[in-house]
């Protein structure tokens, strides 16, 4: 299945505070899920957004809501879950 991706508005904040070279691998991260939920993507267990793609140090947090992917924050790992 095919998805959709959105991005809230502090995930894209957050991916412009990013060095370059790790918001490029993080987007590339994301374009290669959107055709199946493929690489390091856990879901998370009493927390929203359900779900969390790990990126090197960072951790992408998002939800899929109807064939949509929706970015909520992209933290670094210390942060993430706080």
């Amino acid at each position: 299945m095919d998805y959709e991706l959105a991005f809230k508005p502090r995930a894209v904040k957050d991916l412009k505070s990013l060095p370059t070279v790790e918001s490029r691998r993080i987007v590339a991260k994301l374009e290669a899920m959107q055709h199946d939920l493929a690489g390091d993507v856990k879901r998370l267990t009493n927390f929203t957004p359900e779900y969390r793609l790990r990126v090197g140090n960072y951790r992408v947090l998002f939800e899929v809501e109807a064939g949509q992917i929706v970015v909520y924050r992209v933290r670094h790992r210390k942060e993430a879950y706080n």
